[in-house]
């Protein structure tokens, strides 16, 4: 069953980059997923789907699918450009402000 292992991004909620800094190991899923027909829950007999491994370093992350014969492809991560302006956050509210407000 082949895994793949990536560094996950930032959510969409937040500018920060907490919970991206480790590596995850992921299980592809081996088998559908079936509707029950009385609830309408959605279930799966492969247990394997449910299993996300964290990891400090990529390197990590290949010895320990290596060690233990899973498939593995990884996923390198897209470079982020960070957002630094001069005078950060408190220039929303300087009293020497050029431009309008805005909000």
């Amino acid at each position: 069953m082949p895994a793949r292992i990536y560094q996950p991004a930032r959510t969409a909620m937040s500018s920060g980059t907490a919970k991206t800094k480790y590596w995850v190991l992921e299980f592809a899923a081996a088998s559908e997923r079936e509707v029950d027909p009385l609830m309408g829950w959605t279930s799966s007999s492969d247990t394997q789907a449910q299993v996300r491994l964290r990891f400090d370093s990529k390197q990590a992350a290949l010895d320990y699918a290596e060690e233990n014969g899973i498939e593995a492809l990884v996923f390198e991560p897209k470079a982020r450009k960070p957002n630094i302006r001069p005078r950060g956050y408190g220039e929303n509210f300087a009293t020497d402000r050029r431009g309008a407000w805005t909000h």
